[in-house]
C-alpha cells in the first residue's frame, strides 16, 4: 500500500467487502464509506433487494453469488482490478445453524478457498481479512478460560456442520500465511449479540423462559456491532498478518445475561436441556441448538484480545444494548 500524503490519493485505494446483506457487512461498509482515506468500496452480496446502503460515488454494490467461482473470478479481475482494490474483507457466511447443507458448506468453505486462491494471484489485492469466529475454539473443563490465539481448535469429528465449516474456513486462511505475497489476517470474533448475525445466544434469549443446566453458570464474552465494525475497519491498515482474537466489552455469567435480556432463567437437570430445546425447535422453528452450545453452557471461555490491541489498537469500547439494563 502507498504511504498517505496530504493532498495525494487516499491511503487505501479500495476495499472489497463481502456479506453486506447481513448486519456486520452492512455496518462495515458504512464505516468504510465514512472514512475519507479510503478511495472506493465494493460491496458484495447475492441479492440487491436485501441491501440498505446509502448512495455514493465511492460505493459500488455488485450482486455476486460467492459460491459460483466464475462469478467471483469476473468480479476480481473486472471491477476490483479496474478500481485498484487493495484489501478484501470476507465477512460472508451462512449465518444460521439451520443451514446444515451442501449449499452452506459451499458458501462457508468453498467460497473462502476460491476467493483466497484468486486473491493470491491478483495484481492489486495486497491483504485478505477473514472474519472468523470464537466458535472455532475448543471449550473444555481442563482448558484455559482465557483463550489466546494458540488455544486448541474444535476439531472433534462429532462437531456440527455450523462449527466444522467455520473451523475449516479459518484453517484454510491460516495455512496460506507466509506461502504467498498476500498478507492474510484472521479475526476470530466473539459472538455478536444482535439480530441477523447468526448468534445462537440471541435466538436462545428470544424465549420468555431460558433454561440453563443446573449447577453451571459459565462466563460469556459478547461483542457489539459497533465494536466488530471498529475491529474490521482497523484491520484495513494493520501492518502485520496473523490470527487476532476480537473480544467484546461484556463479560458476564449466563444467568446475568438472561436477566439483563429481561428473561426468566430456570436451572434444570442437564439431561433435560437437549429434549426441551428439541421441542422448542419443533414447535417454533427456532435456530438455537443446545447440542452445539452444550460445552459453553457448562464451561467458561473468554477471548484474550491483547494481540489485537498491540498490533492494530483494537480494544472493546461499546457494550451490548441490554433490553433490561
Amino acid at each position: 500500500m502507498t504511504d498517505h500524503v496530504p493532498g495525494s490519493r487516499p491511503h487505501v485505494r479500495g476495499v472489497l467487502v463481502t456479506g453486506v446483506d447481513a448486519p456486520v457487512g452492512e455496518w462495515l461498509a458504512r464505516s468504510l464509506l465514512a472514512d475519507p482515506d479510503i478511495g472506493h468500496i465494493i460491496a458484495v452480496a447475492p441479492h440487491a433487494e436485501r441491501i440498505a446502503l446509502p448512495q455514493s460515488s465511492r460505493l459500488t454494490f455488485l450482486p455476486v453469488e460467492l459460491n459460483k467461482e466464475r462469478r467471483v473470478h469476473d468480479l476480481l479481475f473486472g471491477p476490483v482490478r479496474e478500481l485498484g482494490v487493495e484489501v478484501v474483507i470476507h465477512a460472508a457466511t451462512a449465518g444460521t445453524a439451520i443451514h446444515d447443507s451442501r449449499t452452506a458448506h459451499a458458501l462457508n468453505v468453498e467460497a473462502t478457498r476460491s476467493l483466497l486462491a484468486l486473491c493470491e494471484r491478483h495484481p492489486t489485492i495486497r491483504r485478505f481479512v477473514l472474519r472468523s469466529f470464537a466458535e472455532v475454539y475448543q471449550i473444555e473443563a481442563d482448558l484455559p478460560v482465557l483463550i489466546a490465539e494458540d488455544h486448541p481448535l474444535n476439531l472433534l469429528p462429532g462437531a456440527p456442520q455450523f462449527v466444522r465449516d467455520r473451523v475449516e474456513a479459518d484453517l484454510q486462511a491460516c495455512v496460506r500465511m507466509g506461502l504467498s505475497q498476500l498478507q492474510i489476517q484472521v479475526l476470530r470474533t466473539a459472538e455478536v449479540l444482535a439480530p441477523g448475525t447468526g448468534s445462537q445466544l440471541f435466538d436462545y434469549l428470544a424465549s420468555p423462559v431460558c433454561f440453563r443446566p443446573m449447577g453451571y453458570d459459565p462466563m460469556l464474552n459478547l461483542l457489539s456491532l459497533s465494536d466488530i465494525t471498529r475491529a474490521l475497519h482497523a484491520s484495513v491498515r494493520a501492518t502485520e498478518q496473523g490470527v487476532f482474537n476480537i473480544p467484546g466489552f461484556d463479560t458476564l455469567p449466563l444467568s446475568l445475561a438472561i436477566r439483563k435480556w429481561g428473561r426468566a432463567g430456570i436451572a434444570v437437570p442437564n439431561a433435560l436441556m437437549a429434549p426441551l430445546y428439541r421441542w422448542r425447535t419443533k414447535l417454533w422453528g427456532n435456530d438455537f441448538r443446545y447440542g452445539m452450545n452444550r460445552r459453553r453452557f457448562h464451561y467458561s471461555g473468554v477471548l484474550d484480545g491483547r494481540r489485537a490491541r498491540a498490533v492494530f489498537g483494537y480494544a472493546p469500547e461499546n457494550g451490548v444494548e441490554w433490553p433490561a439494563g
